[in-house]
């Protein structure tokens, strides 16, 4: 393992990787679980439009969370979101809030259900 810091992507904005720099590691984590989720949401979204040829704007919500609120457990607040972790080269859905100074995590379901 290098002693190096990683080199960023050129595609990230300057202010973006120095915001970065500036962040704990476990700030830096949760960010990664977020990115993580957001683009596995965005795929998900990008698949169904294509599929059904709609723009999906009226499934959305207003605050940029398009995830279907039908699927959303009752033990689940509305604060919750989508986080993807790996376990055993697995990947799964969770839901996940915060609770004070608490995480609290849900099983959701497999990413790739049919793998």
């Amino acid at each position: 393992m290098s002693h190096e810091p990683p080199t960023p992507p050129a595609v990230l904005p300057t202010e973006l990787v120095d915001t970065l720099n500036g962040w704990t590691p476990d700030q830096l984590r949760s960010v990664a679980r977020y990115a993580e989720a957001l683009a596995e949401h965005k795929s998900r979204t990008a698949r169904r439009e294509a599929e059904s040829g709609e723009s999906g704007e009226a499934e959305s919500d207003g605050d940029g969370n398009d995830e279907r609120l039908d699927d959303r457990p009752e033990d689940v607040p509305s604060k919750a979101t989508i986080t993807v972790k790996t376990i055993n080269d697995n990947r799964y859905y969770y839901w996940q809030w915060r609770d004070g100074e608490t995480v609290t995590s849900k099983y959701k379901g497999p990413v790739d259900p049919d793998g």
